[in-house]
């Protein structure tokens, strides 16, 4: 029987297993190597690792919490989580069976694409969702925005403060008087006809008409899901955020089912690499605390 399991072993998981590790707790940790920014060569706006390749941050700090002796990884999904009376059995996809008395999830989310042939090549290359991440580097140059929602809305007004924006509304959405006037006011050019594709390098849209528009960097808003459905198997509650579902938890990770916690993504409206380790090691000291006192 381990102290607590987590499940999922990026960025959220391990501030959390670290936590745990260091109150010489018994834990397991379930990854299967699915990185949300995996897509991405650098890794930007985390304290300390601006710049780096986020592989390589979430490689470090594997090997630094498997200097802790009381730490078991295995490279596997997690198939079922059951309660019982004792804490939780988690079943992996290899047949592994194990226990747990405190469960943590951070099983990050998926983002679903916009349908634009030639925009799933370029994500994370040249195709973003977070000006905060990649904005910087494009070094106030060409910038495009593709709306799939009034939310995208959003996207456009921000991203002034990096470059020369360019909304693409390709249909998705009319602008009003007032959002037009706002537009106008941030400087932001909107293209209303649709888009054909994307192609070049770093991407060029190429719209219906035949026109062909360079671009330095692309940004649009993606669907998210959760990438487990273990929370909604165990009847974790959800909230619903601007791009999909999360597991709802209060401030310090709980979840809505007793012994459960939640971090990282999974857990948050929207997030990055910062606030899914800030997350971790707060549902990792609030599940060291369940064990404490129950």
């Amino acid at each position: 029987m381990f102290d607590a399991a987590i499940v999922g072993g990026s960025y959220a998981g391990l501030s959390a297993a670290l936590q745990l590790a260091r109150a010489r707790r018994r834990l397991l940790v379930f990854d299967e190597g699915r990185r949300r920014n995996r897509f991405a060569a650098h890794s930007h706006g985390f304290l300390g690792q601006d710049g780096r390749d986020p592989s390589e941050i979430a490689s470090d700090a594997r090997s630094q919490l498997l200097a802790y002796p009381n730490v078991t990884w295995c490279d596997e999904r997690v198939e079922a989580v059951a309660r019982q009376p004792t804490g939780f059995a988690l079943t992996g996809a290899g047949g592994s069976h194990h226990e747990a008395r405190t469960l943590v999830l951070a099983t990050g989310i998926v983002d679903r694409l916009p349908d634009v042939p030639g925009l799933a090549e370029r994500w994370g290359r040249a195709v973003f969702h977070c000006p905060y991440c990649h904005g910087y580097e494009l070094d106030r140059g060409r910038i495009g925005v593709l709306a799939v929602s009034e939310l995208s809305m959003h996207h456009a007004l921000m991203l002034p403060d990096w470059g020369r924006v360019t909304f693409f509304l390709n249909g998705a959405f009319d602008p009003s008087a007032e959002q037009s006037a706002q537009l106008v006011a941030r400087g932001v050019t909107v293209e209303r006809q649709p888009i054909r594709a994307l192609e070049g390098d770093p991407v060029d849209v190429v719209l219906t008409d035949g026109r062909r528009i360079a671009l330095d960097g692309f940004f649009t808003a993606t669907a998210t899901e959760v990438s487990s459905p273990i929370a909604g198997d165990l009847g974790c509650a959800f909230a619903d955020g601007p791009t999909g579902r999360y597991i709802a938890t209060d401030e310090i990770g709980a979840t809505s089912v007793p012994g459960v916690f939640a971090c990282g993504d999974a857990a948050r409206a929207a997030g990055n690499v910062a606030l899914a380790v800030g997350d971790g090691a707060m549902a990792g000291a609030a599940a060291h605390r369940k064990l404490m006192f129950g």
